[in-house]
């Protein structure tokens, strides 16, 4: 490899970061995507219930009646609203309520006698996150405050084994711990795919493409020099919302290695950049590529184990995702930012991701040599 050959790729990765530079809306989408949006993913979602509105029919005006409805306080709730059985859907159906309790009559009388009454509670389940937990969680203040009016205490007998737990990693199960991170990760595939691939349909649209093909420069010399570009890119921004917005507006301690991390996404985006050119050749404008990108996208990154473990897939999904670059690293970067671990951990990663970045810069080369020749 000899000078002039690195020197067309530095200056083919120049034009490139000029080109980016002059797409203002490119590059709304990579500090909003490593900014805002991680912000958003790490505390959009509260870890427990919050000012949830709920209404409260109380048909026994009973002290027991009285219990629950007291029990059912800020902050986890918005001060319970009194409320007729015919308002009941109307305030459901306006999204008045995520809530609704119905307190039948003569509740407490049954309770004492032991008939088991029935308390009816409806869920606004649009409002998901808060409908599953809440619904939970209103079941077990309904229950403990029953429990210790008909026992005149509140307490439980006490279990045969006392189970200790500790939590590692994330002592207090903070969400935004997980979020933030994950949120980066999944940010770091889907730009690199974006702007390597856009690249290649910005000059094929332009026309830009034709000039190249009059220089003296080969198909892999064009293609290293978007590589490297958008990568560039893709990882400077990731090393920013690490120091600035994970570390600094978030607080989340990282246990590992930064330096680690970002080495190995470098690997990773030279995979992810390279499956963009591919998916650009195959492309033939950018709403194609919009489509093409989500039928590969969604899938490698929801199977992937960020959202949920891989060992609760199927095993044919687990097999095939050992092809993906993403699944290695999701792993890779779990273990680093999250455990703290080294290389001599995460290597079995690492070489994945080469032989597969191997692979996939092979054949866009060889489907990008093609699709020039066609050109031609």
């Amino acid at each position: 490899m000899n000078a002039s050959f690195i020197a067309n790729i530095y200056r083919l990765g120049i034009k490139e970061l000029w080109s980016l530079r002059r797409d203002p809306i490119m590059l709304v989408l990579i500090v909003y995507s490593f900014s805002f949006q991680v912000y958003v993913a790490a505390t959009g979602m509260p870890d427990q219930l919050s000012k949830v509105p709920i209404a409260i029919v109380d048909e026994d005006g009973s002290p027991l009646s009285a219990r629950i409805t007291s029990a059912l306080h800020p902050p986890q709730f918005m001060p319970p609203q009194q409320v007729t059985l015919s308002e009941v859907d109307v305030g459901l159906d306006d999204g008045l309520y995520t809530f609704s309790l119905n307190i039948p009559p003569n509740f407490q009388r049954d309770v004492l006698a032991g008939r088991a009454p029935a308390i009816q509670l409806n869920v606004d389940a649009t409002r998901m996150s808060q409908a599953f937990t809440g619904s939970g969680y209103i079941q077990q203040i309904v229950m403990g405050e029953i429990n210790e009016f008909v026992q005149r205490y509140r307490g439980g007998s006490a279990p045969p084994v006392d189970l200790a737990l500790r939590v590692r990693f994330n002592p207090a199960l903070t969400k935004s711990w997980f979020g933030s991170l994950m949120e980066i990760i999944n940010n770091v595939t889907m730009l690199s795919i974006v702007l390597a691939g856009a690249a290649l349909l910005r000059e094929r649209e332009h026309g830009t493409i034709e000039h190249l093909l009059v220089m003296p420069v080969t198909p892999a010399q064009i293609m290293l020099g978007k590589i490297w570009a958008m990568g560039l890119v893709v990882l400077v921004a990731t090393a920013l919302s690490l120091q600035f917005i994970v570390q600094g507006a978030l607080k989340v301690p990282i246990e590992g290695s930064v330096a680690l991390f970002l080495a190995v996404a470098t690997l990773h985006l030279f995979v992810t950049t390279s499956m963009g050119i591919f998916m650009g050749t195959l492309a033939r404008s950018m709403p194609q590529f919009g489509l093409l990108m989500m039928l590969i996208l969604l899938p490698m990154q929801m199977l992937s184990g960020g959202s949920t473990p891989r060992e609760s897939m199927p095993v044919l999904a687990r097999n095939v995702m050992e092809l993906a670059p993403t699944t290695h690293f999701v792993a890779a970067a779990q273990a680093i930012l999250y455990r703290g671990a080294g290389f001599d951990v995460v290597w079995p990663q690492i070489l994945a991701l080469a032989i597969i970045g191997a692979v996939f810069f092979v054949a866009a080369l060889a489907h990008f040599r093609k699709s020039i020749s066609q050109m031609a």
